[in-house]
């Protein structure tokens, strides 16, 4: 934390001298401050990875009761050495970006501190609500209960989460006007920083970017190839396409001369798993296979060839063996 402070403090050093040479009247661009909030989620991502590591060792879950306020305090902390120290978060930094207080004044005017602390709650406070909601909604019930009958306990309940989910809907929605007025434009993208009177301007003139436009595009088009993968992957029957390949490149031959061909000793080995099969069963080409596995990947696959032959499943029979016993 303390290298993180210095090189924070580093970047902003020389900022009050470059005051008088920056136009704050220059507009920052919109992709640039949504990076910067992406910038900080991502690093208070990593510090509670980090966190959590340090009690990989302890029994599961001895995190859990506690993880909304552990959360908030470590966004406290790195508010403190941040946001509240330098006017500025992490993420701005890189960007060469910084907070200023709401003003039409020519000359920058840094954030008070009623106002760092204002938008650190407005950030906070609504998170942990988020997730503390259930067990607040309980609280309150079991706190009312006994003094209260049963039906006004239970009417208590449900007018607490009605007001809960009335108060998130509002809060939403309150969140949406305020990303479709900052498209507009292009002034405070998080509704916490509109009400705390807090404006992204650039900390220096002639700014470049140190998170370059290049890697920030190869980033977004990777992230998008992977979730075109997501999506596509699932629909692609991928043992089919495996047995249509090996097939063609193997020059595979159609069923009948396969069985015909086929030595007498296929019902040894499961034509899936290679071991000696569990409950034989066959799918009309006359190859073996265990019950369990022909029926895992007939469910899986509905049009499922054989993939020995390539030849067209049928419905999985038992396969029967008859053997010739000779006399003495």
């Amino acid at each position: 934390m303390a290298g993180l402070t210095r090189d924070h403090n580093h970047r902003t050093a020389g900022n009050d001298d470059s005051d008088s040479a920056v136009n704050l009247q220059t507009p920052v661009l919109r992709i640039s401050q949504l990076d910067a909030h992406e910038l900080d989620s991502a690093l208070e991502q990593l510090l509670w990875t980090q966190f959590t590591q340090c009690f990989q060792n302890c029994p599961p879950g001895v995190l859990t009761p506690v993880e909304p306020e552990l959360k908030a305090l470590l966004y406290l902390l790195l508010w403190r050495f941040t946001l509240y120290s330098s006017s500025a978060t992490v993420g701005q930094s890189l960007l060469s970006l910084r907070y200023q207080s709401t003003t039409v004044s020519s000359h920058y005017k840094p954030l008070s501190s009623r106002q760092k602390l204002g938008l650190a709650l407005l950030t906070l406070v609504p998170r942990w609500l988020q997730e503390r909601s259930y067990r607040l909604i309980s609280y309150f019930g079991l706190s009312a209960r006994g003094a209260l009958s049963e039906m006004d306990d239970g009417l208590l309940q449900r007018g607490l989460r009605k007001a809960l989910v009335l108060v998130s809907g509002l809060a939403k929605f309150a969140t949406l006007v305020n990303f479709l007025v900052f498209l507009r434009n292009g002034r405070h993208p998080v509704l916490a920083e509109r009400i705390a009177g807090a404006q992204t301007v650039f900390s220096k003139p002639n700014v470049v970017r140190d998170v370059n436009y290049q890697y920030m595009n190869r980033e977004l088009l990777w992230h998008g190839f992977a979730e075109f993968l997501i999506f596509l992957l699932p629909l692609v029957n991928l043992r089919k396409l495996k047995s249509t390949v090996l097939l063609h490149v193997l020059g595979g031959k159609s069923s009948n001369e396969e069985g015909a061909r086929m030595p007498q000793d296929v019902w040894k080995y499961c034509g899936l798993c290679g071991e000696w099969p569990t409950m034989p069963h066959t799918v009309g080409c006359g190859h073996v296979f265990c019950y369990y596995c022909i029926k895992s990947h007939s469910i899986a696959d509905p049009y499922l060839s054989c993939p020995q032959c390539g030849a067209e499943a049928g419905t999985p029979k038992m396969f029967e063996i008859k053997m010739q016993v000779g006399g003495r």
